[in-house]
């Protein structure tokens, strides 16, 4: 296969320049995914590079995997010993083999949102602190933005201003102790422990810059301080480093992605050479056009482009169609707007134009979706939410997940926590405080607490059958970790549910069929990874732990004819539908009402309706309604960002009936 072949001149010079930095801008639809693996096949293919000293990195595993599978399609066997994945697993397997360095143990397991939430709420109780006078959730987004800065404890309370800041720096820095004491990493902690090794061992730094003399990175615009500064400590030797963004697709700094990465790139390694891939194969004029318009009034780009030589101002274009107008909806209200778009998804189907897997609704806000599944529902409209509860987070997967993360590590807090009375074994909530409180009045973690008990040593002021029930948990406890040594994860988890008394214990409650499904549907997952990862039986428990751990909601996301996608507009990125329906196109929504009064923050919000009108293959809906009940019934003003895109040769208004 000739690897060059159908790539256009542009895409050709980013693959072939393989010396020395490239910073590649790619708007939407412009192949950079195509770029990207053609660029490694070249490597491997035609400089004769070996496969294991090329890394790529990307941030969602759903992303990683079909770049996998384009490269061993371009490649075959020769993609064996290529290291692509997501910063947060590529920093895990960094860490399980040298994060002892830094006294990391190999066994650390990853504690998820919920996992990170629970384990905060215990730091407030243990510093008497009322959750609610002090939100966690607001907490732990403060902790994860200090991490993305690569601000320690210590760090981060030498520089508090504020009540709220010096709250948050009491609370990091016990959870952060609760943390090392569950031998748990957070997701902020992979990459700040990478970090961290790199600054404290330049000896293993070394070993993985001798190894990944070409390091490429995907959607470049989300990083963070922290991940940006990983990326230089891995470029610093061969300066080999090939970056891919679109500062017009910047949309996460609400999670601490930082767009002056990009920006500042080319003045960060001399000598890059920057390629601008302009042309998109997705859309149809119409779309680029009305796209163009939109984002070409971002105020805070105009001043980026003016000040910065780094980028020009490009200009999306294609060869594609002219293609049909861009439909303006106006709805009397929400659940109007909701008929309206499950009817044309309908009528669409009727026209032969599109099947309901074809179309997406996006809009800004998880909330609006309610309205849109009960029109669905109503009108028998086969629908997927993307962003409902997560087949991982359902409480009897992570309820079997927790027991063995607990065999894989004994130390984790938080899984114990969560298991301890289930199913039901004489340990009630008393029992459990008086735990927690005299585990911590001994420093001991609790799975050491459960020891003492158990050998008798010593015990909290409890009744003989409340230390005897925590004597048989340890026991069981210990019991499952020998047998783990002999099992793979699939085995594993049936001798779990027959010991643990899980199975009956989900068979005989409520909805016991189908949460037994759900369970039969993991241990599925587990024997999947078995046939076609060919992990080793003794590896099989951690890299089953940390797949599960790593995993997102658009993951899993498959096309299916008959169901039309609800996503939000976060989530909508890097993803493409035929027809795209943007419901809630109004002042307070879209933009967001937070938005309004922060100029920065409103172009982001135009960036995020630039992201959303940039999903359209062929058809594109922007419908509002006039009426809206959001916290408290109200008319509503039409988004500012159709003004901006109006135009009478493109666009259509159509009001219903």
């Amino acid at each position: 296969m000739d690897i060059l072949e159908g790539l256009n001149l542009v895409q050709r010079e980013a693959v072939e320049t393989i010396k020395g930095p490239l910073l590649i801008v790619a708007g939407p639809g412009s192949g950079k995914t195509r770029v990207i693996t053609h660029r490694v096949a070249y490597l491997v293919k035609i400089c004769g590079i070996n496969p294991r000293c090329i890394m790529a990195v990307t941030f969602t595993n759903k992303a990683a995997r079909e770049m996998k599978e384009r490269i061993r399609y371009l490649l075959g066997q020769l993609s064996e010993g290529l290291s692509i994945g997501t910063f947060h697993a590529t920093c895990s397997h960094i860490l399980r083999r040298d994060g002892k360095e830094i006294g990391i143990d190999p066994s650390f397991v990853i504690y998820d949102d919920e996992d990170q939430l629970r384990l905060l709420k215990y730091s407030l109780q243990d510093l008497k602190l009322d959750p609610r006078q002090n939100v966690p959730r607001a907490i732990l987004s403060a902790i994860s933005g200090a991490k993305s800065q690569l601000l320690d404890p210590n760090h981060y309370a030498s520089q508090t201003h504020s009540y709220f800041e010096e709250v948050v720096a009491r609370v990091y820095k016990h959870y952060q102790e609760l943390l090392s004491q569950s031998k748990a990493l957070d997701f902020d902690d992979l990459i700040m422990s990478t970090v961290r090794l790199f600054n404290v061992c330049p000896v293993v730094l070394n070993r993985y810059q001798s190894r990944f003399i070409y390091l490429l990175i995907d959607e470049f615009q989300d990083t963070n301080v922290a991940q940006y500064r990983l990326a230089k400590q891995l470029a610093a030797k061969s300066h080999n480093i090939c970056v891919v963004g679109d500062p017009d697709q910047a949309i996460y700094s609400w999670r601490h992605a930082d767009i002056t990465n990009i920006l500042s790139f080319e003045k960060d390694f001399p000598g890059c050479k920057v390629v601008y891939l302009e042309q998109s194969y997705r859309s149809t004029r119409t779309v680029l056009r009305a796209a163009r318009r939109l984002i070409s009034a971002d105020q805070q780009r105009r001043g980026i482009r003016w000040k910065q030589q780094l980028l020009k101002k490009t200009e999306l274009w294609t060869e594609n169609d002219e293609g049909l107008p861009i439909t303006v909806v106006e709805a009397y209200n929400a659940e109007e707007e909701a008929r309206f778009v499950v009817q044309e998804v309908e009528h669409l189907r009727e026209q032969g134009v599109a099947m309901p897997g074809e179309c997406a609704v996006m809009y800004r806000t998880n909330a609006q979706s309610r309205t849109v599944e009960e029109a669905c529902i109503r009108y028998g409209l086969s629908y997927k939410l993307v962003g409902a509860l997560r087949f991982y987070q359902r409480r009897e997967v992570k309820d079997v997940i927790a027991y063995l993360k607990l065999i894989h590590n004994p130390y984790d807090t938080a899984s114990l926590m969560r298991v301890i009375n289930v199913p039901a074994r004489g340990i009630g909530k008393h029992t459990v405080e008086e735990l927690f409180g005299w585990t911590k009045a001994q420093g001991i973690s609790l799975y050491d607490g459960l020891k003492v008990i158990a050998h008798q040593e010593s015990e909290p002021s409890l009744s003989h059958r409340s230390t005897q029930s925590l004597a048989n948990l340890f026991y069981l406890l210990q019991d499952l970790v020998q047998e783990s040594k002999e099992l793979d994860v699939r085995a594993l988890i049936d001798v779990v549910l027959e010991r643990t008394g899980y199975e009956r214990y989900v068979r005989d409650g409520k909805d016991g069929e189908e949460r037994w499904n759900n369970i039969r549907e993991l241990s599925a997952v587990a024997q999947q990874m078995l046939n076609y990862q060919g992990v080793a039986q003794e590896d099989s428990l951690a890299t089953f732990l940390e797949g599960v751990s790593l995993v997102s909601d658009i993951d899993n996301l498959e096309e299916e004819n008959e169901a039309v996608t609800l996503i939000t507009l976060h989530q909508a990125k890097g993803l493409e539908f035929p027809v795209v329906f943007i419901i809630g196109m109004e002042e307070g929504l879209l933009p967001h009402m937070r938005s309004l009064s922060d100029k920065v923050q409103m172009e982001e919000e135009r960036r995020l309706c630039y992201v959303g009108i940039t999903r359209a293959q062929r058809l594109l809906y922007l419908v509002y309604a006039h009426y809206r009940n959001l916290r408290g019934d109200k008319f509503t003003h039409p988004s500012r960002f159709l003004e901006d895109i109006s135009d009478n040769f493109i666009m259509t208004k159509l009001c219903c009936p």
